[in-house]
């Protein structure tokens, strides 16, 4: 092995933070002073802090901070416990994931399903190299099929050589979902995994997931998405020894103790997901909430045909109730025929799709609704927090911005045509659950007035408040501090920071997938790349760019004037607004730089050595 790929052999995945009741009461006593302070604050401000001279200013930047809080309160609520089902133990035979009694003594069944399009085949091939590796302790019949929509031969050879199954069909309709419908309909597992064609699974996949369908309710499993190409940075210390020797290496040393681990040169990305499934997923289980997000997840064939299908009878119902009152307003008659109504239903029964993965570009999470308010069935999901996979991510800030696209824009799509909190069916907490990941992506119409407000002031000297007085920092301090004490905790292990930043600073594509739901647009089906695309994307974040540029300007302004003595620009107003307009800069700079990101030449070798870590 050469030498420059050595260092990405040690990549593992993160190890599950351990669950403690302590730990758990110290973030919910800690989280409710901060939510108790918060509103103690929002009341003071809508009673007592509104500027009425600027009211045009006040009233937007006091609304942007209301339904920030309750966004904060959605978050609380989605955090508020990590306890998890029990896995049991694994199945020796299909009748032991089932409460059917006739169900046969035979060994269990997993078809997995590995979807590609556009992918390069023998990318393709190396997952299903590692499909092939799945273990169980027990017989179970194993299934590997690719899914090629992209109808290759070059796939197929692939897959023949690999002694896989070959399917794909003749049209491309509901793209990924339509693809995993027709795959459905040849197939006869009694679980499927679900694979992208750049995914690995781990040879324990199988073993660490399939206990929890011993409870019959258990619809699907999902476990962390985990990326084997990130780069992994080197050591705060190591970087400082390079250029200030042993000196160097101390301060790096130092620092690290107070503030935690420092890596220089990770991912630019912000593409790490322990936080995500790690915290809030996982702390969705306590509410029966974790939803799906579609590569690394086991599903129970029974449970998504049988959602599908009462949600296709639904809707041809619908649908035939609906024509049949329209031929009662067109002849004028009082009631149908019997015959008449009858071939509307088949007419309507015609004209539904029927699908199993809902046809839309969040398939995933679209499917979990469905499944989640089947209130006959209680269909229970699990988010397992031990990584069972690895992919790979996005590698430059085109392909990110294409995902993180497709990701908001369907997510406000299922938002503006079936919201579920109004959807019968799901529990409160379940509606609280989704309402916190679709409210997050409303966050752009309060974030650009968060952004915009300390440069108005600082160009004007026009407050957004009464005053920078005593008592407005004796309101704000206590829910400030509470808040970073109480995500701090609620969060240990797992940095917020980056996240935080590239969730204020990627407005712009925030709003342009809102104002395209909002326009009625339709969300496109992109596939992310796989490689890396060439080039620098200064266009992608001229905005971010704009508003650091702007900010700076206005803060030379700002302490000009507080200098000269204009009016408007006191102490306390410059302090506050300040501390804001460099927060809001600092958070713009993580997305500046990774437009600009060239990897690392070790990285680049690493990965076209293929030394990046090959199994766990």
């Amino acid at each position: 092995m050469s030498r420059p790929a050595s260092r990405f052999q040690t990549q593992t995945p993160w190890t599950p933070l351990p669950y403690s009741p302590l730990h758990e009461t110290i973030w919910q006593f800690l989280c409710t002073a901060s939510l108790v302070f918060g509103a103690w604050y929002l009341g003071w401000r809508w009673l007592k802090s509104i500027n009425y001279d600027a009211l045009w200013f006040s009233i937007p930047l006091l609304i942007a901070e209301t339904g920030s809080f309750i966004g904060l309160v959605f978050f609380t609520v989605n955090l508020w416990s990590a306890k998890s089902p029990v896995r049991g133990p694994l199945p020796v035979t299909a009748r032991d994931c089932s409460d059917d009694p006739d169900m046969p003594d035979r060994p269990v069944s997993v078809d997995v399903f590995v979807a590609t399009y556009s992918e390069d085949p023998e990318l393709v091939r190396v997952g299903l190299q590692q499909s092939k590796k799945l273990t169980y302790p027990h017989p179970i019949n194993l299934q590997i099929h690719v899914l090629d929509d992209g109808k290759r031969p070059a796939m197929e050879a692939v897959a023949r050589e690999e002694g896989v199954n070959y399917i794909t069909r003749s049209d491309n309709v509901g793209f990924k979902a339509g693809n995993l419908r027709n795959a459905m309909s040849a197939t006869s597992g009694d679980f499927i995994l679900i694979c992208d064609a750049d995914m690995h699974p781990f040879p324990t996949f199988l073993e660490e997931t399939l206990g929890y369908f011993r409870d019959p309710k258990v619809a699907w499993v999902q476990t962390p998405h985990w990326f084997y190409d990130i780069p992994p940075g080197v050591p705060l210390p190591a970087v400082l020894e390079r250029r200030l020797g042993a000196f160097g290496r101390g301060i790096g040393r130092a620092f690290e103790r107070i503030f935690g681990a420092v890596q220089i040169g990770e991912d630019p990305f912000a593409n790490d997901p322990q936080l995500f499934f790690d915290v809030i997923q996982r702390r969705r289980n306590w509410a029966n909430a974790s939803f799906c997000c579609g590569a690394g997840s086991i599903h129970r064939r029974e449970a998504v045909m049988e959602a599908a299908l009462r949600q296709w009878s639904d809707q041809v119902a619908a649908a035939a109730g609906r024509n049949e009152k329209a031929a009662r307003q067109l002849t004028g008659e009082a009631a149908i025929m019997d015959s008449i109504s009858d071939a509307m239903r088949w007419q309507s029964a015609l004209e539904e799709e029927f699908q199993p993965y809902k046809f839309h570009v969040s398939e995933d999470i679209y499917t979990s609704i469905v499944l989640h308010s089947d209130r006959e069935r209680g269909w229970k999901s699990v988010l397992h927090p031990v990584v069972q996979s690895k992919m790979l991510s996005p590698n430059d800030l085109l392909s990110w911005t294409i995902q993180r696209f497709k990701y908001a824009g369907g997510t406000l799509d299922i938002l503006a045509h079936d919201n579920p909190l109004f959807r019968r069916g799901l529990t409160l907490p379940q509606k609280l659950m989704y309402g916190s990941t679709f409210y997050s992506y409303l966050s752009p119409i309060w974030n650009v007035i968060f952004l915009v407000s300390p440069i108005v002031f600082l160009f004007s000297g026009i407050a957004p408040v009464s005053g920078y007085s005593l008592d407005f920092f004796l309101h704000i301090a206590p829910f400030l501090l509470l808040n970073e004490l109480s995500q701090l905790v609620a969060m240990w292990g797992n940095s917020n920071a980056k996240g935080r930043a590239w969730y204020l600073a990627m407005f712009p594509l925030n709003l342009q997938a809102l104002w395209a739901v909002v326009r009625g647009q339709k969300i496109s089906f992109p596939v992310t790349p796989k490689d890396r695309q060439v080039g620098t994307y200064g266009r992608l974040v001229r905005w971010q760019i704009g508003l650091v540029i702007v900010t700076l300007s206005g803060l030379a302004w700002g302490w000009f004037s507080y200098g000269t003595a204009r009016e408007g620009y006191t102490l306390g107003a410059m302090i506050a607004n300040t501390l804001w307009g460099l927060s809001n800069a600092l958070s713009m700079l993580p997305v500046i730089r990774a437009a600009y990101w060239e990897p690392d030449p070790e990285h680049e070798a690493a990965i076209a050595e293929g030394a990046l870590p090959k199994g766990i």
